[in-house]
């Protein structure tokens, strides 16, 4: 636990992130209308919005990094009931101009056995995609490691990958040993365990370095991923629920109370302790405001992060506001 169940938890209000640009081979050098960034040289593939290294943009911790706060106030952030002061997720917007390598995540695991503090799993959700996108997720049946192996030293392994076509609002689940690639063609919302651990088993003659015995070490041709059908709920759309996190659309008309964003007894599960929480503006713009702080303001593809501590606030629909929010889950301990 982060600490003491019974203890108060201090004040933290929410606040926005600035979102940090990473660059990848297979990136783009113009995200524009999305991001106000042009790339002189090397081209961005990933926009992190929950990274450790992001830098807060609203409020008292202002300037400060997301990590950094992490380690200050783990209790407000995530509540009592977190097993650990860790930040759990990292969320990113994907920018794919070129395919990304054929490529596999460990889980907890297999990443532990390597020294490791955490596995990979994450999910995508589209925000925008041009006709005929595909993500490729799996492999063909009947494939073993040998003949995988096989395929990798011919450069054959793409002709054995499930290819998935997607379209704005899929959400496309990818478990921790899944083999997947991103292709050209759509923008994806990333929510993952806060981990960078990636193992390439193809990249397309890149000169990038190969992680093949460790790659097949991590798969698993069980791995329970594909497209998620949204469920709809009385007050919003779950769009994935999984041991790691929780993802939801939620419809704010006109202004939706804080104390109503948070998950209703409605889908059946216990009440839990309040805990940290992310929104993230898909479309539209939004406004935060409550009576004890500044109100921050939510443009279009920004985040906020929701601390556990949060005091009442508002949220106000600026106009077109597509609203994701994004919390964080907890596995048992046979799941870690």
């Amino acid at each position: 636990m982060v600490s003491h169940p019974e203890m108060p938890l201090p004040a933290l209000e929410p606040f926005r992130l600035d979102p940090l640009f990473v660059t990848r081979v297979w990136g783009s050098n113009d995200l524009r209308p999305w991001y106000d960034c042009l790339a002189e040289s090397s081209p961005i593939g990933e926009v992190w919005l929950t990274g450790d290294e992001c830098l807060i943009a609203t409020g008292p911790h202002r300037g400060r990094k997301l990590g950094e706060l992490f380690r200050l106030a783990p209790l407000s952030l995530l509540g009592a009931s977190a097993p650990s002061s860790e930040s759990p997720l990292l969320i990113k917007v994907i920018f794919a101009r070129e395919k990304l390598s054929v490529q596999v995540h460990p889980d907890d695991r297999t990443a532990r056995s390597h020294g490791q503090p955490r596995g990979k799993t994450e999910c995508w959700y589209v925000l925008a995609a041009e006709p005929g996108a595909r993500v490729a997720l799996g492999l063909k049946p009947g494939l073993s490691l040998p003949r995988i192996r096989e395929e990798i030293r011919a450069g054959t392994l793409e002709s054995s990958l499930n290819l998935l076509p997607v379209d704005p609002g899929d959400l496309v689940y990818v478990e921790a040993g899944a083999v997947h690639a991103i292709w050209p063609g759509s923008i994806l919302l990333e929510i993952q365990q806060n981990s960078d651990l990636t193992y390439r088993l193809y990249d397309y003659g890149r000169p990038r370095e190969l992680h093949v015995d460790r790659s097949l070490q991590a798969l698993n041709l069980s791995a329970r991923s594909g497209k998620i059908p949204a469920q709809p709920l009385a007050d919003r759309t779950l769009l994935v629920d999984s041991p790691y996190f929780r993802v939801e659309r939620l419809p704010v008309s006109g202004s939706r109370s804080s104390s109503v964003l948070s998950t209703p007894a409605s889908t059946g599960q216990p009440p839990t302790a309040p805990g940290l929480a992310y929104l993230f503006a898909a479309s539209g713009s939004a406004r935060i405001a409550g009576p004890a702080f500044e109100p921050v303001e939510l443009p279009a593809h920004s985040i906020a992060a929701i601390p556990a501590a949060t005091p009442l606030f508002t949220i106000h629909d600026l106009g077109g506001l597509d609203l994701i929010r994004i919390s964080p889950n907890w596995p048992p301990p046979e799941v870690s």
